[in-house]
């Protein structure tokens, strides 16, 4: 019997190859884009930010530059900075604490469960008179515990912040991600699972005050085009 060995090779990542099969409908939207000059804002993402809210059974969604943009414009707009603490996982991505630090403020790092995801008891254990927010992962579209990490942050009266990077259309217990804390912040990263040509982010929030807060500090924190209320970026 002659055997006959077959090598393919198989790429660990295809961000080419990941948008073939809409390939002529993007280009279709970017041409609409390119045809009306509106290359920032716009109706587009006005558009993609009310179907992204629907998607996530929230209020309001704001398109941003990055997850990175989304989380760090949270914690801004809830007033966290310098001499606040803000506990995350310690498996997680640079960013989920890095956010914190660039504000002034201390990331503390608690543990995680056999989930992988913050565990409710040592989040507890890491709450002390400083903290202001805590900001679960749901990695790799997991949910963390969002039940008992609720109770925890509404007993110690504390911000939730969710970090679902990786989490767009997961659910806990017949809700989506996102729409548990004050805030859910997303990424659009080419190798998240809604995947951007580029990057790109996006925050949730059933918070109107909120939500209008961080629409004028994605903008270079304008409130109207000629009257800017705080220094910002865009």
């Amino acid at each position: 019997m002659n055997t006959v060995t077959t090598t393919m090779s198989v790429p660990f990542v295809d961000i080419g190859g990941q948008h073939a099969a809409i390939k002529e409908e993007l280009l279709e939207a970017m041409g609409r884009v390119i045809d009306s000059g509106m290359y920032v804002l716009g109706q587009e993402v006005d558009e993609f930010e009310r179907q992204f809210a629907e998607l996530c059974g929230t209020r309001f969604a704001v398109g941003v530059n990055s997850g990175t943009d989304a989380l760090v414009l949270a914690l801004r707009a809830l007033g966290i900075g310098t001499g606040d603490e803000v506990i995350t996982a310690a498996n997680s991505f640079v960013a989920s604490a890095g956010c914190a630090a660039m504000l002034g403020a201390t990331p503390v790092l608690a543990d995680v469960g056999d989930d992988y995801n913050l565990d409710p008891a040592s989040l507890e254990k890491a709450i002390t008179p400083k903290t202001k927010a805590v900001i679960p992962v749901h990695l790799t579209g997991r949910p963390a515990k969002m039940d008992e990490i609720m109770a925890i942050a509404k007993a110690h009266n504390i911000y939730v912040v969710e970090d679902a990077a990786q989490a767009v259309c997961a659910e806990y217990r017949g809700k989506r991600v996102g729409s548990f804390g004050i805030a859910g912040c997303f990424s659009l990263h080419p190798l998240k699972t809604l995947a951007a040509i580029g990057d790109g982010g996006v925050l949730t929030t059933d918070d109107e005050n909120l939500y209008n807060e961080i629409k004028i500090l994605r903008n270079i924190g304008l409130k109207t085009r000629d009257d800017a209320i705080s220094w910002s970026g865009n």
